[in-house]
């Protein structure tokens, strides 16, 4: 993978204008490569630029790649905001991320500000042959030929067509096969003129890719989704329009399957936000009453009544202006400097 994937990606990569740093990691099966850019470079802009490098690299990559390469405009650095789980009392963990691919995940990366969505718990569902290596050897048979067979009878290819002088009809036949029980058939070698049949010399069972993978929701097998939002993204925003469309997700899978809300860290922003804006109005009123008690002036009371409420509008127009939003430490910015106005209100008096 690092050599055969990572490098000529990477070389393709580093065409690109704006990059900073980029790093790679490959393991079996897979890897990944992260780019940072300018601060100053469009994301939307800079993902143009990725794919068009993708689709450069596309000749240099192994032609036995189960897809092609993916990218998402992510934070490395950013945690998860959301956690959902897919789960069922009937369905098999395969069925589960087959589900939570194929449909929840796709709808989830069409909501405004989505970057990534991983899923875990499980894998693909695959057909496994646990081939017993003593059967092949009596019976002369390698490993080799079974791979070969298997390929074979599971490929998609054009059937070809029947045609005369007048009219041409073509043939049409998928011969992929997705069960156990039709993998279990397949001939693999002819022996003393007698068919070896692929479940005499292996036991094919229905199971996933990944039999390494698991996962778990209250103690029940499970499959996780981990939302992560694009770099920039209002968080409230992208959970607000989660939380819309989970009705809409849970009626396109099955019925027997069941989608919710595990972890939502939005909880916690959104009380301390309002913790803050309660801190804020605390901290006014106590200003005011605070003056009055000393000073005993309804003239120097109404300085700072009205001087902190009007420094407070004429921050947020100009935080509005300059594209700045509403969040933790700017609230805790504004509680700081309150008292800053305040004390320079009472120093003038």
């Amino acid at each position: 993978m690092a050599t055969a994937v990572a490098t000529p990606l990477e070389r393709m990569f580093g065409r690109i204008a704006g990059i900073t740093q980029m790093t790679s990691t490959s393991q079996l099966g897979n890897t990944n490569v992260t780019m940072q850019f300018d601060l100053d470079r469009s994301a939307d802009a800079a993902g143009r630029d990725v794919q068009a490098a993708i689709n450069a690299a596309r000749g240099q990559l192994p032609a036995n790649l189960p897809t092609n390469p993916t990218w998402r405009k992510t934070n490395p650095a950013d945690s998860d905001f959301m956690n959902l789980a897919v789960t069922s009392a009937t369905a098999t963990t395969a069925q589960l991320y087959d589900a939570a691919e194929s449909i929840v995940a796709q709808k989830l990366l069409q909501i405004p500000g989505m970057g990534q969505v991983n899923i875990g718990g499980s894998s693909r569902p695959g057909v496994r042959a646990e081939v017993n290596p003593l059967l092949l050897s009596k019976l002369g048979i390698g490993l080799d030929q079974v791979r070969a067979a298997l390929n074979a009878a599971n490929a998609d290819v054009p059937k070809g067509a029947l045609a005369d002088d007048r009219r041409m009809a073509l043939l049409n036949s998928n011969d992929q096969l997705f069960l156990a029980r039709q993998y279990a058939q397949l001939i693999v070698a002819y022996r003393n003129g007698a068919p070896v049949r692929l479940s005499d010399v292996a036991t094919v069972v229905d199971s996933q890719e990944n039999i390494r993978n698991a996962g778990y929701v209250n103690g029940n097998p499970g499959v996780t989704l981990d939302l992560f939002r694009q770099p920039q993204a209002n968080i409230i925003e992208v959970a607000d329009h989660v939380r819309a469309v989970l009705p809409m997700l849970e009626a396109s899978i099955p019925p027997s399957m069941q989608l919710r809300v595990t972890e939502d860290s939005t909880r916690m922003i959104r009380a301390s936000v309002t913790d803050v804006e309660v801190t804020l109005v605390i901290s006014v009123l106590l200003v005011v009453l605070v003056v009055f008690f000393f000073l005993r002036s309804i003239w120097a009371t109404s300085i700072p009544t009205l001087v902190v409420p009007l420094s407070l509008v004429g921050t947020f127009g100009v935080m509005y202006l300059a594209g700045y939003s509403i969040d933790n430490l700017s609230l805790m910015a504004l509680t700081i400097s309150t008292g800053f106005v305040v004390d320079d209100a009472i120093v003038v008096i």
